[in-house]
């Protein structure tokens, strides 16, 4: 037994620890405070994003959780209607049986399997595009590309309203940084005169910007990158599967397939809405994807049910060009008759139709009144969209009927008299 501890020195002891205690303690309290005063700001703000719980599997009609009975879902980036097709379930199941839940582990030490070099075949030849690296997440594939392509001598020249995600990949890069005007071909070609001393110069925008459905003027952007001696990037999460006439994306649509050098897209959306992403392009610049992307050599590999559900879209896809046209139809349907209602729709052609509002806590109630007479539509405010731009986005889907179109826009005529928006 060791000597008896005295007051003194048990004070001493105990002391040093619970100093550091009370000050861990105040700390958590302050960051707290913090938190919440920030959190409250967001609600008094009007921008409070809460989160709707769905009962039942993705489609153009689900059950939502608090509602009653069947209800119109106008907010999903399910274009095609592919998350609940039959063929598209089957896919994944079988997958799941043959293959696993995961690889644990990935692509580079044990994670590739046999069907995700298939979807990549597929995915390439989809985009008409020598090779492709798939991604946890078009995120990571935006994350992964630009500092792999990019060095310091090196220049890239972005559209000041590309996704978050080309934003982040972009800053990761050493590469000199040059924000051109929204679409603005002038202001591109003012930055490609800027940065002609550069190595090498992308051009990076997305094909349809999400929160307006506007497209980018590819043909013009292609015209200046091939006039000042640049390549060109595009982003086609909200166009691959349904704009064009194959469903190729904007850069068939627009005519510049063979002009577009890099496409990155996703699997989350119109390719079976569950996960996943890709790049596409030369095979020199795929092949060092995978061996120095980051977010490709430290993240697992995709599971096989989101493999087997993607590769069996792409391949409905290949067969056939039907539900990818079904789409525009439908577009026009719910725009012409919102129009003549009296609401402002932005964008044009595509089914990403921003109703607009301007006040975002106009925009949450009116959702909300939506959601009351059986439509699924979400506010959408800062920070998703620039402050005073407040908007309700709706999202057609091949799969909505002509009687789903109608009954959303009397719902919305009806809300819209309430709060004074429409007469």
């Amino acid at each position: 037994m060791g000597l008896p501890i005295t007051d003194l020195e048990a004070a001493l002891f105990i002391l040093p620890s619970t100093t550091t205690s009370n000050r861990g303690c105040a700390a958590i309290a302050e960051a707290r405070s913090v938190l919440e005063h920030e959190l409250e700001t967001i609600r008094t703000g009007g921008t409070w994003k809460g989160e709707r719980v769905i009962t039942s599997k993705q489609g153009p009609h689900i059950n939502v959780d608090g509602s009653r009975g069947d209800i119109l879902n106008f907010c999903a980036n399910n274009y095609l209607g592919l998350s609940s097709h039959p063929q598209v379930v089957e896919a994944g199941i079988e997958a799941l049986k043959k293959y696993g839940a995961g690889l644990s582990s990935v692509r580079f030490i044990c994670g590739t399997q046999d069907i995700h070099k298939d979807l990549e075949q597929k995915l390439a030849q989809f985009h008409e595009r020598e090779d492709c690296i798939l991604y946890a997440s078009c995120f990571d594939a935006n994350a992964g590309l630009f500092e792999v392509l990019l060095g310091p001598d090196d220049a890239v020249l972005s559209d000041e309203l590309n996704h978050a995600s080309i934003i982040d990949g972009i800053r990761l890069c050493r590469a000199k940084r040059f924000r051109y005007k929204h679409m603005d071909l002038n202001d591109l070609e003012t930055q490609l005169k800027e940065s002609q001393s550069s190595r090498l110069r992308l051009v990076v925008t997305d094909g349809v910007f999400s929160m307006d459905g506007d497209m980018a003027p590819l043909k013009g952007i292609c015209d200046l990158a091939e006039q000042y001696g640049a390549m060109v990037f595009i982003d086609e999460c909200h166009a691959t599967g349904f704009m064009g006439p194959r469903g190729r994306g904007t850069d068939e649509l627009l005519g510049v397939m063979d002009r577009v050098h890099i496409v990155n897209s996703t699997l989350g959306k119109a390719l079976g809405g569950a996960a996943g992403g890709y790049t596409v392009g030369p095979k020199p610049l795929i092949d060092l994807l995978r061996q120095r992307s980051r977010p490709y050599l430290f993240s697992n590999s995709l599971p096989p049910p989101v493999v087997g559900c993607a590769t069996r879209a792409v391949e409905l896809l290949l067969t056939s060009n039907e539900i990818a046209q079904s789409v525009g139809d439908k577009t026009m349907r719910f725009r012409n008759k919102m129009t003549d209602a009296g609401f402002t729709i932005s964008g044009s052609d595509h089914p990403i139709c921003p109703v607009m509002l301007g006040d975002a806590r106009l925009a949450s109630l009116m959702a909300d009144d939506m959601l009351k007479l059986g439509v699924y539509v979400i506010g959408f405010s800062y920070p998703v969209v620039p402050k005073g731009k407040a908007r309700i986005r709706v999202q057609i889907s091949a799969a909505h009927t002509d009687q789903d179109i109608d009954r959303a826009v009397d719902a919305f005529i009806q809300t819209g008299r309430k709060h004074g928006v429409v007469s």
